[in-house]
């Protein structure tokens, strides 16, 4: 058996379960159908040199693909989302079948409804957390967002999950309330150069990462007295001193549904910065200056 033969059977073997993932993304068997072929010629291009776990790789490959027909649906489906999902599969990624048969049971319509109603990087950290076993840190990848930012992704999802039926308003709304106003007070410390109410509104252990357009903008703004920008930082000092006076061209944002900032210019972002504000406190931000980054995130800029 050749090689190409050998991966097609492998693809077959799981793809059940690639279904499940996917009609649980998409809440669409058609779709479904249409994300594991996607898939298919994805992992037949790029074979499977260097992968250890084929199962787990190719949840992750089915994943990126719902995510991206997912970011790209222009409208909400008006019709009502179809009957039965796709039936349990062979154990991948710790999911024994007894776990997929009552999996199957518990995605009816009114789940997928709420389903539909998260972010797109919120409904993957969800089903494949929750309904399918995927550590954090394979899920994080897939969402360009730290395992904590990822975690929490996941804790918003089951949230609005668990209060199936009982609210009508847009997810998370009490939440966005609270985050913002902590966003609020850490923009107005930065932008009146105010160093301890900056420190005041971050967590002990914030973290901040920036990606290599970002580090390699701030060279630049060194030579200008900024303080200098590393590609992972730690703590409240490091990272006072990188926003302090920093905050005055923002926007207030919600980026894949998660409060946070963006920088605009010439009408478009250049700059994203997703904010994890845990117990009144930010503990992650992420700063993002790589275009395709940033077309990857759904960003609704918040009015005054």
């Amino acid at each position: 058996m050749g090689e190409d033969d050998w991966l097609a059977g492998q693809f077959e073997s799981h793809r059940t379960h690639l279904r499940a993932v996917a009609f649980r993304m998409l809440g669409s068997t058609s779709e479904a159908e249409d994300a594991v072929q996607e898939s298919w010629l994805r992992v037949a291009r790029a074979g499977t040199n260097g992968v250890d776990n084929l199962g787990g790789w190719l949840t992750t490959v089915v994943a990126r693909v719902c995510l991206d027909m997912l970011r790209s649906r222009t409208a909400r489906r008006e019709q009502p989302l179809t009957t039965e999902p796709p039936g349990p599969a062979a154990a991948v990624n710790g999911v024994d079948p007894e776990r997929e048969v009552l999996l199957a049971d518990a995605v009816g319509p009114a789940l997928l409804v709420v389903l539909d109603t998260l972010a797109p990087t919120e409904r993957l950290a969800f089903v494949l957390h929750d309904l399918f076993a995927v550590p954090f840190d394979e899920i994080a990848p897939l969402v360009g967002r730290s395992p904590t930012a990822a975690r929490q992704l996941a804790s918003r999802a089951r949230r609005r999950v668990q209060g199936v039926g009982a609210a009508t308003r847009p997810p998370d709304a009490d939440d966005v309330r609270r985050q913002r106003l902590v966003l609020d007070a850490f923009t107005a410390a930065s932008r009146q150069g105010d160093f301890e109410a900056l420190l005041a509104v971050l967590d002990p252990d914030v973290v901040m990462r920036a990606d290599d357009v970002a580090v390699d903008l701030s060279l630049a703004a060194r030579s200008r007295g900024a303080a200098p920008l590393g590609s992972l930082m730690h703590g409240p000092q490091a990272v006072a001193d990188v926003f302090l006076n920093r905050a005055r061209s923002t926007q207030r944002a919600l980026i894949d549904g998660a409060i946070g900032l963006v920088w605009t210019a010439g009408g478009r972002p250049r700059g994203v910065f997703p904010f994890s504000v845990a117990d009144g406190l930010v503990v992650e931000i992420d700063i993002v200056m790589d275009p395709d980054r940033i077309s990857e995130f759904d960003i609704r800029l918040i009015d005054d």
